[in-house]
């Protein structure tokens, strides 16, 4: 097959996309909902950067964003073959409580932080809050810094909670009395740079080290929208020794470092890296302590939280999907950082948010980076805008930066 004869031949057998408004193979002539998608958003964008160019309008910028690259996204077939999975799960305590980023358990309890400073405690049908960690006013961007915005959550060896609050700083938490004691503060200079966006985190299992992400130093959880546009490659990896309780800087000048996970041999960490949809491996002791090698490159989406499997792999989930076929405005603008700046400009941060399409996605990786399954949710339908997939009981309880929710999906049933 000579060379022009394959390239029509991969168009042809290109995969479909699933979504609500067609179930129907799509065929030359018609137009895939992605790429309406694209008309209507780079259209509409069109329009509104025009506007102070023709006016001779100055404008000053917000964000200083460099160019930088992205492979080609992988094409949706084999284990990423999209698919309705998602949509099996049930929603839980809706409009009960909001943005339960990250889940853990004691037995079956399960605790979580919400976007207006609470820790949580999830007893059957019964919830109850365990801990504020910040200071009223809540439920508003202009207030996190203040209330405090709990992210990531884990059980400690002693059976405490170690939270990652995004403003305020590492907390050990008791989940009987919910008394709150501050390990670390984001007042604190490490490395020279103050602790600007606590993310996640994870605990070894004799409780002496916690390792956790600070995805900026420059932006602020509620500029995430920010970061991501100007990818700016100042996030690190730290390391919380309990003992000696000083913080040591383990990897810097990441772009976006999100959710971490320790490896069995507590040797390494794996890290989200959200801006370049891959996942980066950390090693944190041993031989090679200091070194950095990527662990899978090339993901499908932009990966928020990793947790393991009960399998021995790894539960990763993407909110924001690099669809192929289709079109990836994050994809598309890595580039070009000029029409970043003026997007960035011309609208707030929740309308830039209803431009990006709302497609959830979680897979399971191997432990050496593969993927080995996959749930979608095209549209958000059930399970809108994930952060974080917490394997318990035969079910993955999945988390969420926005949603009012919590979602529950019976692993057998799919």
């Amino acid at each position: 097959m000579n060379e022009p004869e394959g390239l029509r031949f991969r168009r042809l057998n290109r995969p479909q996309i699933i979504t609500d408004e067609t179930h129907e193979p799509q065929y030359k002539g018609t137009s895939t909902y992605s790429g309406k998608v694209f008309r209507v958003t780079l259209l509409t964008l069109g329009g509104f950067l025009l506007l102070p160019l023709v006016a001779g309008v100055h404008l000053e910028y917000s964000i200083e964003p460099l160019p930088f690259s992205l492979s080609e996204s992988p094409l949706m077939t084999g284990c990423y073959e999209p698919n309705l999975k998602l949509r099996e799960a049930e929603r839980l305590f809706e409009d009960q409580l909001i943005g339960p980023e990250s889940i853990t358990n004691i037995g079956d309890v399960l605790y979580t932080g919400t976007a207006d400073g609470k820790i949580v405690k999830i007893d059957g049908r019964k919830m109850n809050v365990l801990a504020t960690l910040g200071n009223p006013p809540c439920g508003s961007r202009e207030q996190e810094h203040v209330c405090g915005r709990p992210l990531g959550i884990r059980v400690g060896p002693n059976g405490t909670l170690f939270v990652a609050d995004a403003y305020l700083g590492l907390f050990e938490v008791n989940p009987v009395t919910g008394q709150s004691t501050l390990l670390v503060s984001t007042r604190r200079m490490v490395g020279g740079r103050r602790l600007s966006f606590i993310n996640d985190l994870d605990v070894t299992q004799d409780g002496k080290k916690v390792y956790f992400t600070d995805s900026s130093s420059r932006w602020k959880r509620r500029d995430f929208l920010n970061l991501i546009m100007e990818a700016t490659s100042d996030g690190r990896v730290l390391e919380y020794d309990t003992e000696t309780k000083e913080v040591t800087v383990m990897m810097e000048n990441l772009r976006f470092p999100n959710g971490i996970q320790l490896l069995p041999d507590e040797e390494s960490v794996l890290v989200a890296e959200t801006a370049m949809a891959r996942i980066r491996r950390v090693h944190v002791a041993g031989l090679n302590k200091g070194g950095m090698d990527t662990f899978t490159d090339n993901l499908p989406g932009f990966p928020d939280n990793i947790r393991r499997s009960s399998s021995g792999g790894y539960w990763v989930v993407m909110s924001v999907v690099r669809l192929n076929p289709g079109f990836s405005m994050l994809d598309f603008l890595s580039q070009r950082p000029w029409i970043k700046k003026l997007i960035f400009k011309l609208f707030s941060q929740d309308m830039l948010l209803k431009f990006v399409p709302r497609y959830s996605l979680v897979v399971e990786l191997q432990e050496g980076g593969a993927c080995v399954r996959s749930f979608h949710d095209p549209h958000g339908t059930v399970a809108a805008y994930v952060s974080e997939a917490h394997e318990h009981n035969g079910h993955l309880y999945l988390g969420s930066f926005r949603s009012p929710y919590l979602c529950k999906l019976d692993l057998s049933k799919v």
